[in-house]
């Protein structure tokens, strides 16, 4: 069978057997290799994407799969009801980066679960208060995860409807409205939930007196900051927690993603008080803090370090966003770019993305259109000055056919009307 007839089979058996959960575009990878992912043919593809900011490392990084090919050979899972040296060890390196003396990490597999663990301290904190001090406080525009909890707590309401009802405990403010955040907080509310830059919500900066607002109501009413660094966290945006370029420090911050470089793992990391919130048996999960994507995680944080990865960062989204922004009014569709560190995405001046985004893959570029208008980039921290030109030359190219087929629609438009008229 050759490899056309393989991916259509391949899409059928999943259109038959597994949810549809996104619109998956008719392609499979079979390998990856440091910025690069490779079909069955063996073409190449710069993955812009990393696996939705999860592969800050690059694929195949050896460190990692050294770490893990490691411990699979020694220990593989105790669950968190027993103690391991992976666990402990990685829960001291986040507390350090942290800065946190105090910190204490709650280790689970997921974004979502990290952020229903932060809920869930924000809650015990709040009734150890008063009995009715439980309602969360979160931005329009924001992503925080799709389990039923979480999904509440995001502020894109669109994603609300399928579910309804929610068990309304969320309070939902403008991202960019400061006294809005302040009214809205009150002595009911255990928490403020926030991003510094919404990523899934359009790679969009909260203005920091909205950050600053949200830590000075919390001090006010008794609640907890809670900063979802899920997509921003380990070193995406140019320091390690997207916070760290604001003034606001938050009392509890949530990862996941980039964590392990690929392996499934969510943290929440609390201080102060909060830290203490919890009891043995009121949360846990069976397979939190698992030995093999702990392992994972100290190598990725050990390698972020010695090789000054997180700099690179900073650096290296310097030039792509440069890039990025030379293209504006220099090539059709270019509005302007938003975004952070290698965090980053190209406005459009109509609706066009989900047809940039293929146009791109036409030309082994991999991006994600994150709204109508809107394309990200998330590279490994790991890209290279030449990774950016090509996938600069690509988007470019691709931005310009996009235009082309536009132009050749509305051309056979008129013609059509034209004709009907004779």
């Amino acid at each position: 069978m050759d490899a056309a007839a393989h991916l259509t089979q391949l899409q059928d058996r999943f259109n038959a057997h597994l949810l549809p959960t996104y619109r998956t575009p008719p392609l499979a990878f079979v390998r990856g290799r440091g910025s690069a992912l490779f079909d069955a043919e063996d073409r190449a593809y710069l993955d812009f994407v990393s696996g939705l900011a999860v592969t800050s490392l690059g694929h195949a990084h050896p460190a990692v799969t050294a770490a893990v090919a490691e411990q699979v050979a020694t220990l593989v899972h105790t669950s968190n009801l027993f103690l391991t040296e992976p666990a402990v060890a990685l829960a001291e390196r986040l507390a350090d980066l942290l800065g946190w003396p105090d910190g204490r990490a709650f280790l689970c597999n997921s974004g979502a679960e990290a952020n229903e663990a932060a809920i869930k301290l924000a809650r015990r904190h709040g009734l150890a208060q008063h009995r009715d001090k439980y309602r969360v406080v979160a931005l329009e525009g924001s992503f925080h995860g799709r389990t039923l909890a979480t999904l509440e707590a995001t502020g894109q309401l669109a994603k609300h409807d399928p579910f309804q009802p929610l068990a309304g405990y969320v309070d939902h403010v403008a991202h960019d409205d400061p006294d809005a955040l302040r009214a809205a907080v009150g002595e009911d509310t255990c928490a403020v939930l926030v991003e510094v830059i919404q990523g899934e919500g359009g790679v969009r900066a909260v203005p920091d007196a909205v950050l600053s607002t949200a830590r000075d109501a919390c001090d006010r009413h008794g609640a907890l900051l809670i900063v979802d660094e899920i997509q921003t966290g380990i070193g995406r945006t140019g320091s390690w927690f997207a916070w760290q370029q604001t003034a606001i420090e938050p009392d509890v911050v949530t990862l996941a993603k980039a964590l392990a470089n690929g392996l499934p793992i969510g943290a929440c990391v609390a201080r102060g008080p909060a830290a203490n919130a919890f009891a043995p048996s009121q949360h846990a999960s069976t397979f939190g803090g698992n030995p093999v994507t702990c392992a994972a995680a100290l190598a990725v944080v050990d390698t972020l370090e010695a090789d000054d990865l997180v700099a690179s960062a900073a650096t290296a989204g310097k030039r792509l966003a440069n890039a990025l922004r030379g293209l504006v009014g220099a090539v059709p569709h270019a509005a302007g770019v938003r975004g952070r560190g290698l965090l980053l995405a190209v406005e459009l001046d109509r609706p066009v993305a989900a047809s940039v985004e293929a146009a791109c893959r036409d030309r082994f570029l991999l991006v994600n259109a994150v709204a109508d208008d809107l394309v990200r980039m998330a590279p490994p921290l790991t890209v290279t000055d030449d990774e950016i030109e090509l996938a600069i030359a690509a988007l470019s190219d691709a931005l310009a056919s996009v235009a082309r087929a536009g132009q050749a629609s509305s051309s056979a438009a008129d013609a059509d009307r034209a004709g009907s008229e004779e």
